[in-house]
């Protein structure tokens, strides 16, 4: 029987994406024999009370100044990993990662947040672990670069030109598109109507649904008018996912409890089911939410994207002709309408989604780690033979 392979899966809850995705490798690994995954969430475990300012602060560049977060991301985004700020960045944590090698030896590690401790560790410990990076953007920040990591996971074709254009070798970087559940599916007709037949939400199978996913960046004012205009404009039903925003999902069921083609939830699990009986959803420009919207071919609106990360992934999305861009519910009303109404427009969004989707993202990146640590593993006794006199 061969050697129980140890993964750590390094993440940060600045979000769900980050988390989401590596439970989504997580999941995969699962289905691979002797794999023992452990995640982490490094900056929560080593600085729990920087941890939470930083999410606090996160959060809240949403609302409060969020061009100032934006000009941090973009006045970064070029930082070289050898410069005094990345060496700062990926230091926090650097005991803990050190503690937790040492009493576990790893195989490999694998990041779905930029927060690259191992070179610092290996340094230290002089044990050099193989280190996976698994871009959950759209969009590509240099602080995701290392000359130490083996191997880079990115969404699309574009950004391996880019990090080829910057050095790295073509074997280094695959085009996988980032982890999700693989409970999504793409919208063929016979995967929706299975949702229709079997869900346990009562709609209209005569009004085309709407989903909304109520982000922190549009108000209160904002959505309530937005889900009135859908029902008015375009005879449509809403559902609205709150998350973990229990005050908003309270305030907004109160508002709408005598509407029966309103649905409010809070955070749910079955987004896929969700998606597949929308005809449309509109969502901020996480890197995740638009890798499920992609995998189930959902048409994308997004409403004035924070700038940072999630500007960029929108606009990368918009060129590709993938998702609409607005800047106003009156843009979001339009933009429905003509998904709704307008069957061309529809077509070529979900063919731009098609263009862009990459099945089983996942699974071919666990699959893909563990066949590089056997051969590494394999590398490795070669060499140690070869220093044995024959």
């Amino acid at each position: 029987m061969s050697k129980q392979r140890k993964i750590f899966i390094l993440y940060a809850r600045f979000g769900e994406g980050h988390w989401k995705a590596a439970t989504a490798l997580e999941h995969s690994f699962a289905q691979l024999d002797n794999t023992d995954i452990q995640l982490i969430d490094l900056l929560a475990e080593s600085h729990p009370l920087l941890n939470e300012f930083s999410r606090y602060v996160y959060n809240k560049s949403y609302t409060v100044l969020p061009q100032i977060y934006g000009w941090v991301y973009e006045a970064t985004k070029g930082m070289k990993s050898n410069s005094l700020f990345a060496s700062w960045l990926h230091s926090f944590g650097a005991l803990t990662l050190q503690r937790l090698v040492e009493q576990e030896r790893p195989d490999a590690i694998i990041h779905t947040f930029p927060n690259l401790v191992l070179p610092l560790v290996a340094q230290r410990t002089g044990h050099k672990i193989p280190m996976f990076n698994v871009v959950t953007d759209f969009d590509l920040h240099f602080r995701w670069i290392h000359p130490d990591v083996d191997k880079y996971y990115v969404a699309t074709e574009d950004i391996r030109m880019q990090l080829i254009r910057l050095g790295i070798h073509s074997g280094r970087v695959a085009v996988t598109g980032i982890p999700i559940r693989p409970t999504f599916l793409n919208r063929s007709t016979e995967v929706t109507e299975t949702f229709t037949s079997n869900s346990r939400y009562n709609f209209n199978p005569h009004k085309p649904v709407v989903l909304i996913m109520a982000a922190s960046n549009m108000t209160w004012a904002d959505t309530t008018a937005l889900c009135q205009k859908l029902l008015v404009q375009c005879k449509a039903q809403v559902i609205l996912v709150c998350g973990r925003n229990r005050s908003l999902k309270s305030s907004l069921s109160d508002y709408f409890q005598l509407n029966d083609d309103v649905t409010v939830l809070g955070y749910v699990d079955d987004m896929d089911e969700l998606m597949a009986l929308s005809a449309c959803i509109i969502t901020k420009a996480g890197g995740l939410i638009l890798s499920e919207a992609i995998a189930a071919e959902l048409p994308l609106l997004l409403y004035r994207p924070v700038p940072g990360q999630e500007r960029n992934n929108a606009l990368y999305l918009e060129s590709k002709g993938a998702a609409i861009l607005c800047q106003s519910v009156e843009q979001l009303i339009k933009g429905v309408a003509g998904l709704l109404f307008q069957p061309k427009i529809r077509v070529e969004m979900q063919l731009a989604l098609q263009a862009l989707g990459k099945k089983g993202a996942s699974d071919r990146i666990a699959l893909d780690i563990v066949r590089q640590l056997h051969i590494m593993e394999e590398a490795s006794s070669t060499s140690a033979s070869a220093l044995v006199p024959v």
